[in-house]
């Protein structure tokens, strides 16, 4: 039992003397042995990004359709892939029964006349309206009294061809007399104003009959309202359109690849940092020489939420150089810029501590000795951090140092040197 003992304590002796042979630093005299990385502070541009995937999409396009309730397609002028530019016909769609059309055409133009002709019966005249009808009628009796002189000259002349010829324009003119004074009359006639406004209903109601039987008669056209490329054609000649069918159906999908569009979806903590007009950077996975410039049009403000994350779709414009092979649904990334620095100071990331109280604090190496100074910081990529007092450029800061070593205590002459307290790293909150 006794020799057992001594086996576990000569154990524990050599893992202790073996635990004491791997510090990092030794004392006792002997030289440290370190793991710790010294850095020289420098300047450069420092950027804060977020980073979303997604596919590219157009960011212009349009469904084109008839507006007829019916027809047949006369003509298609455009095939998938065509460029066409704005105004150019694409299809043309004639009506199917012209007869039927012009009949309802013509009926609708009578319907018209008779409204216009009930209202101008019933309708309310100014004076300046009965004046001028009142100077038409002297009018048309002077040129009675007229046509009635040139034809008695021609009696007394003996020539009967000017007589007949004066003979009925003297009944013309009679006719046109008493039309215009009947006229007169009507507008003199008291008027229901009640009746007037139904009258003009009617008229109003007359008349877009008209245009949509003059609109139906009519070969109806579709035509490009932009430069842009033909995506789909959903008709051929021939095809039959009844009813609403011809207004639901696309004839022509058009698409603008001029100016493209990436939807990302970024997570819930990225989202508050995101806004319009804000710069963004577009990599194309199958075009890694091209990089694009973009900005924010919009940022959902409802989210959606997959296997419990929340996610906002964020929608990115960028146009597009020509010959860049760029094609729609290729998969992208885009760098959201959220902040950006130049010429700053610069350390990496996990030579910011803090000390007790939680302020930042950098380990300089001074005249071969470690100070704890604090600093203040700025914003951070995740691996840089911007410094913006507490160093100067070209000063060493120590990354990492093994667990036996402290600071060295503040020599005379050199304030500033804080007691290191080993802590967890404070985390530079980005500025957003």
């Amino acid at each position: 039992m006794k020799s057992w003992k001594i086996v576990v304590i000569l154990l524990l002796c050599l893992t202790l003397a073996g635990a004491v042979a791997c510090m990092p630093f030794r004392g006792g005299g002997d030289e440290e042995e370190s793991t710790s990385q010294l850095v020289e502070v420098v300047r450069g541009n420092l950027t804060v990004s977020v980073s979303g995937a997604g596919n590219i999409a157009v960011a212009n396009e349009e469904n084109l359709t008839f507006e007829s309730s019916s027809g047949k397609v006369n003509k298609i002028w455009v095939e998938v892939g065509d460029e066409v530019s704005e105004g150019q016909l694409l299809a043309v769609l004639a009506p199917l029964d012209t007869e039927a059309l012009e009949l309802a055409l013509t009926r609708a133009q009578v319907a018209l006349a008779t409204a216009e002709y009930n209202l101008d019966k019933t309708k309310i005249y100014t004076d300046e309206e009965i004046e001028e009808k009142e100077d038409e009628i002297d009018e048309a009796e002077d040129y009675v009294d007229f046509a009635e002189d040139m034809r008695a000259q021609a009696q007394r002349e003996g020539d009967a061809v000017e007589s007949v010829y004066w003979r009925r324009e003297v009944y013309q003119a009679q006719a046109d007399l008493e039309a215009l004074e009947d006229e007169l009359v009507a507008m003199l006639a008291p008027s229901d104003e009640d009746e007037i406004k139904l009258m003009e209903m009617e008229v109003d109601a007359a008349k877009q009959a008209v245009d949509e039987a003059q609109r139906q008669l009519d070969i109806e056209t579709i035509t490009a309202p932009w430069d842009g490329v033909v995506a789909d054609v959903g008709a051929k000649v021939g095809d039959t359109f009844y009813s609403s069918a011809a207004a639901g159906t696309v004839i022509v999908r058009l698409i603008d690849l001029t100016s493209m569009e990436l939807n990302v979806d970024l997570d819930e903590i990225d989202i508050p940092g995101i806004g319009r007009e804000q710069r963004a950077i577009v990599e194309i996975d199958a075009l890694p020489d091209v990089q694009l410039e973009g900005r924010v049009i919009s940022v959902s403000p409802v989210p959606t939420v997959e296997a419990g994350v929340v996610l906002y779709n964020v929608k990115i414009d960028f146009d597009v150089p020509q010959d860049s092979n760029l094609k729609v649904g290729m998969s992208a990334t885009a760098d959201i810029i959220i902040n950006e620095r130049s010429s700053v100071l610069l350390v990496p990331d996990r030579a910011i501590k803090q000390d007790r109280q939680g302020n930042p604090i950098v380990l300089v190496m001074v005249d071969e000795q470690i100070e704890a100074r604090p600093v203040v910081i700025g914003i951070s990529d995740g691996f840089q951090t911007e410094i913006v007092g507490g160093l100067s450029e070209g000063e060493t800061v120590v990354l990492e140092m093994g667990a036996g070593v402290q600071p060295s205590p503040e020599p005379a002459g050199r304030p500033g040197v804080i007691p290191f307290m080993p802590g967890p790293h404070p985390g530079p909150t980005p500025e957003r």
